[in-house]
């Protein structure tokens, strides 16, 4: 609007029209000057102080001394700031429709006369039988009313590895079942359950954000004072109002305006670039004088997907053997555990067609799946109850689980799995904790025992693990040293993410749902984006800091000499664009990357 006003004002002026240009120009800057106050009241009564008093009282006093030229240029410089902030700061609020639409919409209900509805989960009272079909997600919270299932509890709890469950547990929604059909009865309605109560939190935890102090804002009450009083003893000594309005437009705070958001722009640019998503000015502040940092275990600080540890043999046989023969077997099945086995047995022996062939493969319901390979009838999956383990089977550690490969009933080996932990994990701890990070936590769902043995091989000092995730938002609400940056991956996470000063998720395998809670998002799956987002931000804000101390120096230059009655405001006011010139020249600064490594 005071682009197109200077537009018509200016092309009035050239056809003699001086009237109207003067009209329009003072028109539009005092409705500026207007919608400022009422901003400014608003921000003034939630307790927040800004800059804006010095433009505003710079157009008003301009157009009652008649310069509307120079309040128009002041309006300008004003909005236009504002819109580069609000491009670089202002954060969407955040939609969970992934969450929303990752949840099932529809349940199978056992009637009592043994037929099946299909009924929404709007519509699932507390004591309904439901079925839930093999990979279907469960759709409220129930008791376990079959023998045993196998269920995926990763987006819940962060578990990575398969767990069983018998009758009488209970299973939450949101649990992923395994290869067998699962009967339950639910125990909660869908507005009840674990899943809808995550959506829930992330928007609870989202809302109740502690507010964000913009960076030129701590600049306001020092220079607003400053150039009011020099403004007024201008006027005072001259006795002309002039002086006032001639210091005020060169008091007018654009460089403190523009100066970051332009900074934090180059700044998230550059992110971007290396594959990190920054969503407002305002997180790369938060990032640049972070103090805590919590992680999630599964996804985060591991791979968040078994792989093979150990191959443990029995009955003379080799490793590369027992290998060779279980990968063949689940070469064919649809286990969760299978293609970990199938990967391992290719990478130690070479690609599949070397592998020795299978047929007459069947899957064994809760137990495994069978096969012949050669002239022996293999199966690989649970151990039968009673079978003895040779005594050199290593007990399993928290966080590995085995499955067994029998050959004609004969147990031929074992293949212990883990959630491995990332290579670059440990890494990451120690750089943060050279960028004076000076808490390092993880947060998890899962056991206490397995998070331990992670938490030790990667460097964090302090665990709180078998968390839900209402839990994690308490802890991370509970942390004094501020600000904090947690890192996650799953759906579990979410609200924790969205609760947290900094929220970074980790999106190119993790859920929608957290890369929506996140204000950070990794796009790439690689932990290490997280130290280069940290120095990323360290350089805007350094910069923005630098552009604004060139802006408020050149200002206050400038307000000495217009006490002097030497620069005409409408000067002034071009001056100032100048300056915003060479501000925003400088602020560019911070989309390079430093040209020494330890300035960043």
């Amino acid at each position: 609007m005071t682009l197109s006003a200077l537009v018509v004002g200016g092309a009035s002026a050239l056809l003699g029209a001086a009237t109207v240009s003067s009209v329009v120009l003072g028109a539009t800057a005092s409705l500026i000057a207007v919608v400022q106050l009422a901003r400014m009241i608003r921000r003034i009564r939630s307790g927040s102080w800004g800059l804006d008093v010095l433009a505003i009282v710079a157009i008003t006093s301009t157009v009652i001394l008649g310069d509307v030229w120079a309040a128009a240029i002041v309006a300008l410089m004003l909005t236009g700031g504002q819109a580069l902030e609000d491009f670089a700061s202002t954060r969407a609020r955040r939609e969970l429709t992934a969450l929303l639409a990752t949840a099932p919409s529809f349940a199978h209900r056992l009637r009592d006369d043994g037929t099946v509805d299909e009924v929404e989960v709007a519509d699932i009272g507390i004591g309904d039988i439901l079925l839930v079909h093999p990979g279907e997600v469960v759709p409220v919270d129930g008791e376990l009313l079959s023998a045993t299932v196998e269920v995926d509890e990763s987006s819940l709890t962060g578990e990575s590895l398969p767990v069983t469950r018998t009758r009488g547990a209970s299973l939450l929604s949101g649990t992923v079942n395994g290869q067998l059909g699962a009967t339950i009865r639910a125990t909660a309605t869908v507005a009840g359950s674990q899943y809808h109560q995550i959506v829930q939190l992330v928007e609870s935890a989202a809302d109740s954000k502690a507010p964000f102090v913009r960076l030129a804002d701590r600049y306001a009450v020092p220079f607003t004072v400053f150039a009011l009083v020099l403004g007024g003893l201008a006027w005072a000594l001259s006795g002309d109002p002039v002086r006032f309005a001639e210091v005020l437009v060169v008091a007018t705070p654009c460089p403190l305006l523009i100066a970051a958001p332009v900074a934090f722009i180059a700044g998230m640019s550059r992110a971007a670039r290396n594959g990190v998503i920054v969503k407002s000015g305002g997180t790369l502040e938060q990032l640049s004088r972070v103090r805590t940092i919590a992680f999630d275990k599964t996804g985060t600080l591991t791979r968040g997907a078994p792989v093979v540890d150990r191959v443990e043999c029995a009955a003379n046989r080799g490793e590369d053997e027992v290998l060779a023969i279980a990968g063949a077997v689940e070469l064919g099945s649809t286990h969760v555990l299978a293609e970990a086995v199938v990967d391992a047995a290719a990478a130690r022996l070479g690609p599949s067609a070397r592998l020795p062939r299978a047929h007459d493969v069947s899957e064994l319901p809760g137990r495994g799946v069978s096969a012949i390979v050669g002239t022996e009838r293999i199966e690989v999956g649970k151990a039968a109850v009673g079978t003895a383990l040779p005594d050199h089977f290593a007990a399993l550690v928290p966080g590995e689980m085995a499955i067994f490969v029998t050959a004609d009933g004969a147990l031929i080996g074992r293949i212990v799995l883990r959630d491995g932990v990332r290579d670059e994990a440990a890494d990451v701890v120690s750089q943060v904790r050279g960028l004076g990070v000076q808490r390092l936590v993880m947060v998890t769902g899962d056991a206490q025992g397995t998070a331990a043995h992670v938490a030790a091989a990667v460097g964090v000092p302090e665990v709180h693990a078998g968390l839900l995730p209402a839990e994690k938002v308490v802890v991370i609400a509970g942390i004094a040293d501020r600000p904090v940056v947690m890192v996650g991956d799953g759906v579990n996470d979410a609200p924790v993410l969205a609760a947290a000063d900094v929220g970074v998720a980790l999106g190119a395998r993790g859920a929608t749902a957290a890369s929506q809670a996140a204000d950070v998002v990794i796009l790439v799956d690689d932990l290490r984006r997280v130290v280069s987002v940290m120095r990323i931000a360290r350089r805007a804000v350094r910069v923005a800091r630098q552009s604004i101390g060139i802006g408020i120096g050149l200002s206050v230059a400038l307000m000495l000499v217009a006490t002097w009655g030497v620069l005409p405001a409408i000067i002034g006011a071009t001056l100032q664009e100048v300056i915003d010139v060479i501000t925003i020249l400088n602020s560019l600064r911070a989309h390079r990357p430093p040209r020494h490594s330890d300035e960043a």
